[in-house]
């Protein structure tokens, strides 16, 4: 097959029987829609991609529910060798067995043709369920997965699942995780998250891809889902205000003659709050769509100086991310010029 640029893209296959919520997930995720108007959405008939470019050009293809993905006339082989991950919803609310026979019957094909492939299961729609629902309801999926994959030998396959719902930000923390399966830089980016705490005064990091929420990394210590919610609405809160106001407009000396020519200014995103409790909350733009966002906690330091050190670190960790990002580029264009044919 031919190596093409396309397939440079980290692919997530997004599958599940109809009805299940894959249109919903990607219109919440990936075009902002607000869970409730997701209502509305038709069935989807076609297969579909976004694309979104962070550290890695990511595509996310959702494939109909109807689809008889293993027809001879449907490339099936080459579908699941060009993708690194998996991701298949299940609607908690409804009988899941089919689903589950399904699910594994595509494991089968999709492991024995990529052995690599991410395997993720989204337990979906679950804000409808008590909290003892949805652990019983995470259990016992777990458990027939189990059984059915070891029915057909493959009970040595790893298979993630997650708790989700459009109605809060599971689904972003969700797919925060199934993407960092998918960057081949993320120990690089997880080892100067940690340099950068431990020669500040952060408490917590998140490296958030501001259009989807979605993080591509955090530093080592364990991520808080109160902690993330807060600094993903910080991020919706800033944009907002960044985009109240229009880019301002320089005058700069012509290099033909002595007029004047206007030029606008790129502004830099970056917003500074303290919360209630004490803890300052810092976003910064770095590169590519991506921006930090990091809770510092002063303990009676001067804010001032606090702010004034985690700048200057934090500069340095985007210079390093920018070397990082240069260095991938480099690799992948190299990769190509070795192997297009």
């Amino acid at each position: 097959m031919e190596q093409t640029e396309d397939s440079s893209k980290a692919t997530i296959l997004l599958m599940g029987l109809r009805r299940c919520g894959k249109s919903s997930i990607c219109k919440v995720v990936f075009h902002n829609m607000q869970p409730l108007d997701t209502l509305y959405l038709e069935s989807t008939s076609n297969p579909s991609v976004e694309h979104f470019s962070t550290l890695i050009d990511l595509s996310v293809m959702e494939l109909p529910g109807q689809l008889n993905y293993f027809e001879p006339s449907y490339d099936s082989e080459r579908l699941f060798k060009n993708i690194g991950a998996l991701v298949y919803v299940i609607d908690s609310q409804d009988e899941y067995m089919n689903a589950i026979t399904n699910l594994a019957m595509i494991i089968e094909y999709a492991h024995k043709v990529n052995p690599k492939i991410s395997i993720e299961v989204l337990i979906h729609k679950v804000d409808g369920l008590s909290e003892d629902f949805k652990v019983d309801a995470q259990r016992d999926i777990m458990q027939r997965t189990g059984e059915e994959l070891l029915e057909l030998g493959l009970d040595g396959v790893q298979v993630s699942f997650y708790l989700t719902s459009i109605f809060d930000h599971s689904i972003y923390e969700a797919f925060s995780r199934i993407v960092q399966k998918l960057i081949p830089e993320i120990s690089y980016l997880e080892n100067m998250l940690d340099n950068l705490i431990q020669h500040s005064k952060i408490e917590k990091a998140f490296l958030f891809d501001i259009n989807s929420k979605i993080y591509v990394s955090t530093d080592s210590n364990p991520v808080d889902i109160q902690v993330y919610e807060v600094c993903a609405e910080f991020v919706d809160v800033t944009i907002d205000l960044f985009n109240l106001y229009k880019t301002q407009e320089i005058e700069l000396p012509s290099e033909t003659n002595d007029n004047k020519r206007s030029q606008k200014r790129q502004r830099e995103l970056k917003s500074v709050s303290e919360l209630g409790n004490g803890v300052i909350i810092y976003l910064k733009q770095m590169i590519r769509g991506l921006a930090l966002v990091a809770l510092i906690r002063p303990n009676g330091a001067d804010i001032d100086n606090c702010l004034t050190i985690t700048d200057y670190n934090v500069d340095t960790f985007k210079k390093g991310l920018i070397e990082l990002w240069a260095n991938s580029a480099t690799k992948k264009s190299q990769y190509f010029q070795d192997n297009i044919k």
